[in-house]
């Protein structure tokens, strides 16, 4: 792999993990719990981590890469779609749910859960929400990623 592949395949690494460690330390450490969209936005990021991994250890490695960007892109998609509900630009096309029931009764356990809305933000930084923010980030870095992946760089 050239220089490039190399930028490439270490983006396709960091960025799904910092955007999944980033939601994770909200969620645990600041009490921002996912709503359902939330959610959606996690499930491309884990699977483009895997493929970053596989681009690690078997060939053909860019091709491993590329399909991460994907992932890569296909949360950021969800994230704006999510952006836009919260910011009330259209309206969503779920309900928000609630965190599974360890057992024990239902009803208290449902009770006893926060209501997470899918179209509020709990947080934003200069007006921008964190499905904003992922949004941004997954999509700048997907063409990031397929434009080193495009280079003709020699192989150094």
């Amino acid at each position: 792999m050239n220089k490039a592949d190399r930028l490439a395949q270490a983006l396709a690494l960091i960025v799904p993990a910092a955007l999944l460690g980033g939601a994770y330390i909200s969620q645990y450490v600041f009490g921002l719990y996912p709503c359902e969209m939330c959610w959606w936005q996690r499930w491309p990021h884990f699977a483009a981590l895997a493929f970053a991994v596989l681009s690690l250890f078997a060939p053909p490695k860019r091709i491993w890469v590329a399909i991460a960007a994907g992932g890569i892109l296909t949360s950021g998609l969800i994230g704006f779609f999510h952006a836009g509900v919260e910011y009330h630009f259209w309206e969503g096309i779920t309900g928000c749910a609630l965190p599974a029931s360890n057992g024990g009764d239902m009803l208290e356990a449902i009770f006893d859960q926060p209501i997470i809305r899918c179209d509020q933000a709990p947080w934003t930084l200069v007006g921008i929400s964190l499905a904003g923010f992922n949004a941004i980030i997954s999509i700048a870095s997907a063409f990031t990623i397929w434009v080193l992946l495009a280079r003709k760089d020699d192989a150094s």
